[in-house]
């Protein structure tokens, strides 16, 4: 695969992603989520696409709204552990059926009832957050965003 930046070639699409990405964040805002809980969003997807680059920002993100490195490092298998609240679980696994939305018959059951834990406005915003991360996820990966120490 090339090297090219698409945002550098092409700046008018990324300039629509950007807004999109406001009007995701605001949607979330408006439903009530709280900035840490749009975060763990953000970093679920990124581990489950393999973004490097997102995952060092929104994992820095996390930590600037308060995450902590042990609930960091167990994200990832998020349903085995008793770090999450309901609220987050629901959002994660919001989170992974857009991330692995092709995979229906292999996605694990997670236990969680999104439906009675997250309200419609909710849901909703989650959804647009993890549709926005998924397409920053393939933006930076396809683009050979840089990551270095």
């Amino acid at each position: 695969m090339s090297h090219v930046n698409i945002g550098k070639i092409y700046s008018a699409p990324y300039k629509a992603m950007l807004e999109f990405n406001d009007q995701a964040v605001a949607a979330g805002v408006d439903a009530g989520l709280s900035p840490l809980l749009v975060e763990l969003v953000k970093v679920r997807a990124s581990q489950i696409n393999g973004c490097a680059f997102c995952l060092r920002m929104h994992s820095a993100d996390a930590v600037k709204a308060g995450e902590t490195a042990d609930r960091l490092a167990v994200v990832a298998a998020w349903w085995e552990s008793q770090y999450f609240s309901p609220e987050e679980q629901a959002a994660l696994q919001i989170a992974e059926r857009v991330t692995m939305i092709g995979d229906h018959g292999r996605l694990a059951d997670r236990g969680v009832e999104v439906e009675s834990v997250l309200t419609e406005k909710q849901i909703a915003a989650v959804t647009w957050l993890a549709v926005v991360i998924n397409s920053w996820n393939r933006i930076a990966i396809s683009s050979h965003y840089p990551v270095h120490p």
